[in-house]
């Protein structure tokens, strides 16, 4: 089997590493590919543009987009849909809003090139021993390219979701879930940081990493990130977020399902961003006005 992967940053690369295990030959491109990426990883066969990748390619052929979702993933679709011949498939492995590739699908079909979106979970270190993913699109394409998911993917890890957009509207329920544990699980930990015990937190999340109902890949990542920096002293308690918990909301807003935990979170990364704190700064005077209580000045 052969595949063009586009995009060898994190998760691309990784994913292309994973393939060449597994006696896939990868044609891969990256715009912004470093020297030394290339230099360490020379299984994969690079290419100077995405028209190399498609000419090296045979029909039907399989391309994996993995690259930042938005303007660049659709720049670099757009023109792969003047490269391509009918029948060929694009996927789209990255953090895209599920509507983008409805319509992105609808627009490719109209050529007829299949189109897959497919959520794909389980951060660098399952791109690269067995990703998690969730597909969306023709079953027709989903077919030719289950091979591949076969190969890569960890055991029960992926399936087909259903008609375009699917596929990444699990994968961005999938990342609200994640927001809620994530946050519950820091929570957690500031309330132990809090507590009047010396705690070895390298202790705790080893313990609760093994055994515990809590156990899982975050609790692994934290006690990874614990081993590293016990009390995550050179670590500023500064959230970004991807979108897809923002995204997770407003479809919970659309189709009137309560998700508090979820937008909870997300309202806490934004918060976590906040250096101004001017709504602590309102009440703060509030309470002050009407109580006469301790306003904290510079």
């Amino acid at each position: 089997m052969k595949i063009g992967m586009i995009g060898l940053g994190k998760m691309g690369l990784n994913l292309a590493l994973n393939m060449v295990d597994h006696n896939i030959e990868v044609f891969g491109y990256d715009a912004y590919l470093k020297l030394d990426v290339k230099n360490e990883n020379k299984d994969i066969v690079y290419k100077e543009s995405l028209k190399e990748v498609v000419d090296a390619l045979t029909p039907p052929r399989i391309i994996w987009v993995m690259v930042p979702a938005g303007v660049p993933t659709t720049m670099v679709i757009d023109e792969l849909m003047t490269l391509v011949d009918k029948k060929d498939i694009i996927m789209d492995g990255g953090n895209t809003r599920y509507t983008e590739s409805i319509e992105r699908a609808k627009k490719l079909k109209e050529k007829d090139i299949f189109f897959l979106d497919v959520g794909t979970s389980g951060g660098q270190g399952g791109a690269r021993n067995g990703a998690c993913m969730m597909i969306g699109g023709e079953k027709e394409a989903y077919d030719i390219v289950k091979p591949l998911f076969l190969a890569i993917a960890k055991e029960n890890g992926f399936d087909y979701m259903g008609e375009s957009g699917s596929g990444h509207f699990v994968k961005m329920v999938h990342n609200g879930i994640e927001y809620g544990m994530m946050q519950a699980i820091g929570e957690g930990f500031d309330l132990l940081e809090a507590s009047p015990f010396d705690l070895d937190y390298k202790k705790v999340s080893k313990v609760w990493a093994n055994g515990s109902i809590i156990e899982g890949l975050l609790m692994d990542m934290v006690q990874s990130a614990m081993n590293k920096d016990p009390k995550l002293s050179t670590i500023i308690g500064r959230v970004d977020d991807s979108g897809e918990g923002q995204w997770t909301v407003e479809e919970a807003l659309k189709f009137k399902v309560s998700i508090p935990v979820i937008a909870q979170s997300l309202f806490s990364r934004y918060k976590s961003k906040d250096d101004h704190k001017f709504s602590e700064k309102v009440v703060a005077a509030m309470r002050n006005e009407f109580g006469g209580h301790k306003v904290y000045k510079k």
